[in-house]
Parts: C-alpha cells; structure tokens; sequence
C-alpha cells in the first residue's frame, strides 16, 4: 500500500492544501483509515475503497474523524489518477453523494474538476450565530455590513461568516477549544468560512477547523463552493460566472480555488495539485 501526498490549489510542494491519498484502499478497515490520516496529519486524507472503469468510491478522514466530503484531497486525487492514467472523467461515490471528477491537462500541468451535490444556503438561528461569533471572538463591528452570516452546503455545512475587512479576517484569533466543542454541539463536522469581498467575484478567506483536529485549513473545495451557493442564492452574482476564493497565506500555504457558479445545481471546483515528496 502507498500512501501519496499531494499539495492541492496550488503548483508548488509547500502551498495549497496537502492530503493524504491512497488509491488501494478496499482491504482497509475505517479503523486502519483513521489511523493513516491521523499519522499523515494533514488536514484530510482520500481513500478510494473500490474502482471499476469510469467509477470509484472514496472515504475522508481528517486526523481524528471522517468527514462525508472533501474537496482539495478529491482535487489531489483527481490529479494522482490523472499522472498515472491520464485525464479522463471518473464518477465518484461519496458518502454525499455521485460527484463527476473530471482531469484535463492545461499548458504543462494537470487541472481537476469536480461538480459538486445539489448546493443550498439558509439562515443561523439568533443564538446560534452569537455563539458562533463568540468561540471567533469577533464583535459585530468586525462583521461585514453587507453580507449576513449564514449557513451554505455544497457537500458539507459551512457557516459564512463575512468580516468587514481583510484586517479582521488576518487577525482572526478564535477559540480553538471552545470552538469545536460547540460545532460538535452543531453537528458542524467541516469548516467554519470565515471570509472578506476583495472584489465582487473575489474573496480572501480564513477557515478554522477544530472538528478534524487541525486548527486550519490551508484551501476548502467544498468550503470556497459552499460560499458560491451562497452568493448565487443572495443574488450576489450574476451566473454563469466564476468566484475566485484565495486562502492558505495565514498558515503559509497559499492557494487559489476557482468555482464555476451556474444558474442551477452543483458548482464546479477546479484546482491544480502538485505531489510532494516526487
């Protein structure tokens, strides 16, 4: 069994988002899984659990849970699958859900593509979003006065906390323990998209994710398509369009995540991804 690393989001080893990826999982139990992606320690690991022509099925693990979606380790491993067979369309079975997986190679590199679940956007309940700003120890004056906090999912559920500026959004100190306390509470098992409008289409974001044991999230796929549902849905931007959502430069690891908006159904996420120890 090889376990690859890859960097999603990105075209160099030390940016973007890492994941573990292994693609001949099937004699795995979930136990051994959890163990692999919690010795890998990064933020989530692929597992493709079984393969025919044109289909896979695939489990996520963060270090200390599974996780029904992950965007960057499906970009990761769309790429992995890619070097080793060439670009293609493959479908995924998910805990979520079918997902289409497509690879295409672009100038001297590999792209992937994935479509997400039907996508929605919804309101938080009053005390649940102050509890929420408190474990962010943001105030209301550091929220934006143009974007509500809201909950969107495209795979995961997201809360979307807009900031006012991108010097809240670098500021962000939250509280790392009570925060995944109360998101447990929540049944919140992914990220919290903390985020700040750089353009109508552009977007810088933070994303703390104590649920999976790591404090945050260089790229989010389904965190940066979660936040496309939820633009679509407020009539923010006009589709067909592109969001353009940067992340990973607080922790050193910078990213760039594109999602395809339609006026309808899943987003596409697309992204680069490098190996790391190649």
């Amino acid at each position: 069994m090889e376990i690859l690393r890859y960097a999603a989001f990105t075209d160099r080893p030390d940016g973007g988002n890492p994941a573990g990826i292994v693609l001949d999982a099937g004699r795995l139990t979930a136990d051994r899984m959890q163990a692999i992606a919690a010795d890998v320690g990064y933020a989530e690991s692929a597992f493709i659990t079984a393969r025919s022509p044109g289909h896979a099925t695939v489990r996520y693990f963060a270090p200390e849970a599974e996780i029904p979606f992950c965007g960057h380790a499906t970009i990761a491993t769309g790429v992995a699958l890619a070097e080793r067979e060439g670009p293609g369309r493959l479908v995924l079975s998910t805990p979520v859900g079918e997902l289409e997986l497509t690879t295409e190679r672009i100038g001297d590199g590999l792209v992937a593509s994935l479509v997400t679940v039907e996508p929605w956007a919804g309101e938080i309940d009053d005390a649940v979003r102050a509890d929420l700003l408190r474990h962010l120890r943001l105030d209301e004056a550091d929220l934006s006065t143009e974007l509500p906090v809201m909950l969107a999912f495209a795979g995961n559920v997201h809360p979307i906390v807009p900031v006012r500026s991108s010097a809240v959004l670098h500021a962000l100190d939250y509280d790392y323990g009570g925060l995944k306390t109360f998101m447990a509470e929540q049944g919140w098992g992914a990220t919290i998209a903390v985020v700040h409008r750089l353009a109508p289409d552009v977007f810088e974001a933070r994303n703390p994710f104590p649920p999976g044991g790591v404090r945050e999230d260089p790229a989010t796929g389904s965190a940066a398509a979660a936040l496309g549902a939820y633009l679509r849905e407020r009539g923010e931007l006009t589709p067909p369009t592109v969001l353009t959502v940067h992340q990973g430069s607080d922790v050193g690891r910078p990213s760039v995540i594109t999602v395809a908006i339609p006026g309808a159904g899943g987003l596409t996420v697309s992204g680069g991804a490098v190996r790391i120890d190649a």
